[in-house]
């Protein structure tokens, strides 16, 4: 009896968190009017290099977070890999992330790729975080990765 009880309890657990994951999503992801990286394709930074703006006839929905892409092939791999092509940290600025935690909005131009995984990052014409992030990447980056683990879980 006990173990069926657990088990239940368990199952009850688990559908709970399915639907609660949508909304942390939403909650914690930088998005404008329910829509990620102020409209630009994900995939583009890593097919074409550089931020492309992507069309509103071209969105794609992942767990209440939406996307825009500049072409339907683009959508198509999002929709194969979202894991893959979705921005760390929910599309804060990674820097910021790493050095204090924060969320902090990012210009979608500055971005890098770093071992398959797209990070974004403030910028000004006073201040490129990006550079920051550079000069101690791999220590900004662990702090980053536990400071969203967590603010999102």
């Amino acid at each position: 009896m006990k173990k069926t009880v657990t088990m239940i309890l368990s199952a009850i657990l688990s559908v709970a968190m399915l639907h609660a994951q949508p909304a942390l999503r939403s909650k914690h992801f930088n998005l404008e009017k329910g829509v990620a990286l102020k409209g630009y394709d994900p995939v583009a930074y890593f097919t074409q290099n550089k931020p492309v703006k992507g069309l509103p006839q071209f969105a794609a929905t992942i767990e209440s977070v939406t996307y825009y892409f500049s072409t339907a092939a683009n959508k198509d791999l999002f929709l194969k890999d979202a894991k893959k092509y979705e921005p760390q940290y929910g599309g804060w600025c990674a820097y910021a992330m790493g050095a204090s935690g924060e969320k902090v909005e990012v210009n979608p131009e500055t971005f890098k790729i770093s071992n398959g995984k797209l990070y974004l990052f403030y910028h000004t014409w006073v201040n490129n975080t990006l550079n920051k992030w550079n000069k101690d990447e791999n220590n900004l980056k662990n702090t980053a990765d536990k400071n969203w683990q967590s603010l999102y879980h």
